[in-house]
């Protein structure tokens, strides 16, 4: 049996880049490659300098390039995050091109995962006994566990109490037939009253 709960079945995260990580080398490394920069950054700047006829102090231009270096930091520091993808818009039918079609859609995933085993089981009603029974009993437990603390295994009485006599016979006794939509939303109502 699994520990996922109903919630966690409908929710879907991307994990984010993290940021706190230390860069490839250690300080040493960062620490050479800041000087590196600040040395060929600065070795350009001299030779363009002398190439038109300036000098300029070559103490104040390591200074200038460092402090460019500090600020280009920590604006990259401070910088915001990706922005939210934008709102969908109601499906009118025609796909205007915007929309993500390879995002994954937690909803949507949910949703498939119970329609296409209830269409395959209306012309196999062993499909129904097979897969779709024991998803059923699975959320009634998973409600059972969440708002009592038992499920239909630990303690089966009190289970059945709270089930109800047509909820627990339908879990419990396979039909015979696949159930029509109107029982099943019979079914699902009353596991949302657990």
């Amino acid at each position: 049996m699994s520990s996922t709960s109903i919630d966690d079945l409908l929710t879907f995260e991307e994990e984010r880049p993290r940021r706190d990580e230390e860069p490839r080398g250690g300080r040493l490394g960062q620490l050479l490659r800041i000087l590196g920069g600040t040395a060929a950054t600065v070795a350009v700047v001299v030779v363009g300098l002398r190439a038109v006829g300036l000098r300029v102090s070559l103490l104040i231009l390591v200074t200038g390039v460092l402090a460019l270096f500090a600020v280009r930091r920590v604006v990259a520091a401070l910088a915001p995050g990706p922005l939210p993808p934008p709102p969908r818009t109601p499906v009118t039918g025609v796909d205007d091109g915007t929309w993500n079609w390879s995002a994954r859609d937690a909803l949507r995933s949910a949703i498939n995962g119970w329609e296409w085993p209830l269409e395959w089981s209306d012309t196999r009603p062993e499909r129904f006994t097979n897969v779709i029974l024991p998803r059923l009993g699975e959320l009634a437990d998973e409600r059972l566990r969440l708002k009592h603390g038992v499920t239909r295994e630990t303690d089966p009485l009190r289970a059945r109490a709270l089930l109800g006599e047509r909820l627990w016979t339908f879990l419990e006794t396979p039909p015979r037939r696949t159930p029509s939509p109107r029982d099943l939303a019979a079914i699902v109502a009353e596991l949302e009253k657990i």
